[in-house]
């Protein structure tokens, strides 16, 4: 008796991940056409809205601005803008975004790593460089030759804000030496000097 209740649960089982490896899902949730027609509407609106230094760091002051640090908890906890408020940008959901900014019309000034020169460990410039294929010397030296790519995060940060309804936004448009005077930072490193 034991072996054909085992014989019928095996089969059970078997039938079981049969039809879920049958099973057709609907498509991601992912658009890319979303996302295009998303960056062709923000592309004029964010190139009105980059400010350099002295701009950011007045507007910064302004009551209720916020300044919005989207690089990973630990990057963000060993340093940061004096002030920053933090959303790892892969926590962005419309629901963790109204608790750190009150409301659409929240003035929201942005930075990341490609702002600051000078601390390559906590602020790492986010470059692509095209990689040599294996061949000859002459088409390494082609390779090394080829335009490297800006892959910062301010850029997904804008697009995202933008898209989540958070039009108020300004980003720091200065590569800036992390020594400027002008500049308060905090963080781990920060209170250990």
């Amino acid at each position: 008796m034991k072996t054909i209740i085992a014989a019928v649960l095996l089969s059970v089982m078997v039938a079981t991940t049969v039809m879920a490896q049958d099973k057709n899902y609907p498509k991601a949730k992912v658009s890319f056409e979303d996302f295009k027609g998303l960056v062709a509407k923000v592309e004029a609106h964010r190139a009105s809205r980059l400010i350099d230094l002295n701009t950011f760091l007045k507007m910064s002051q302004e009551s209720g601005v916020i300044i919005l640090d989207t690089r990973s908890t630990f990057r963000f906890d060993r340093i940061h803008l004096k002030g920053a408020k933090h959303l790892c940008f892969t926590d962005f959901t419309q629901d963790n975004l109204g608790k750190i900014l009150s409301s659409p019309e929240t003035k929201i000034l942005i930075y990341c790593n490609n702002n600051f020169d000078g601390n390559q460990t906590d602020f790492a410039t986010k470059i692509a460089t095209p990689r040599p294929k294996p061949g000859s010397a002459l088409t390494t030296q082609f390779a090394s030759q080829e335009k490297r790519i800006m892959m910062a995060l301010n850029i997904p940060t804008y697009i995202n804000l933008y898209g989540y309804g958070y039009h108020n936004v300004y980003e720091l448009n200065e590569y800036v030496k992390v020594t400027d005077p002008r500049i308060s930072f905090a963080g781990t490193i920060v209170e250990l000097k």
